[in-house]
């Protein structure tokens, strides 16, 4: 069952704070697929590789309860995403992915890769949000089976997802197939509820 909420509650947290990308090297990250990942200028940078297939990026990790906070900017298509409560077979997730898009294409709404496809689209009247060729900040919070986003400090979804609730796994991000796509992130952090 798929319920969408409409809740705008603030939402306190107990754990500290942690960086989840050093500004370095990947460490504590594991890629899956041949597209790339590396780090230029303190940033962590995906690309579309020769294969053009799809890519992910995940934590060593496995995080159930928690808030995370990440900037992107979007150069070229930027169809990209962040993955939670995920697993891999290769480059085969099990798992939801909060959307990083193109404009209109429901940046901030969640989609469940290899099940059910779109379990919450945002509204058409939140597409504005998103500023492409700028940095944008996504805020992520998952506890029990709600899932919130929030994209430059506005709420685009509230969900309640039973199957959401049994998942376990890895943050992840990831680089769509086609190519011609590339992301920047940074100030990646996450704090566990």
């Amino acid at each position: 069952m798929v319920a969408v909420l409409l809740s705008t509650a603030v939402f306190a947290g107990s754990g500290d704070w942690k960086p989840l990308f050093n500004g370095k090297n990947l460490d504590g990250w594991k890629i899956h697929g041949t597209e790339k990942w590396f780090v230029e200028d303190g940033l962590l940078v995906c690309e579309s590789g020769p294969d053009e297939e799809y890519g992910y990026l995940s934590t060593e990790k496995n995080y159930d309860d928690f808030e995370l906070e990440l900037e992107f900017l979007q150069e070229a298509d930027g169809n990209s995403g962040v993955f939670f409560r995920s697993t891999f077979e290769g480059t085969r997730v099990s798992g939801w992915q909060v959307e990083v898009a193109p404009p209109n294409h429901d940046t901030g709404g969640i989609y469940e890769s290899y099940g059910r496809g779109w379990l919450a689209r945002i509204p058409d009247e939140k597409e504005h949000i998103l500023q492409m060729g700028q940095w944008n900040t996504m805020k992520i919070r998952v506890v029990g089976g709600r899932v919130t986003t929030w994209l430059n400090g506005q709420q685009m979804v509230d969900l309640e997802d039973e199957k959401i609730a049994e998942g376990k796994g890895a943050i992840a991000l990831q680089i769509h197939d086609g190519g011609g796509i590339r992301v920047k992130w940074r100030n990646m952090r996450v704090r566990e509820l």
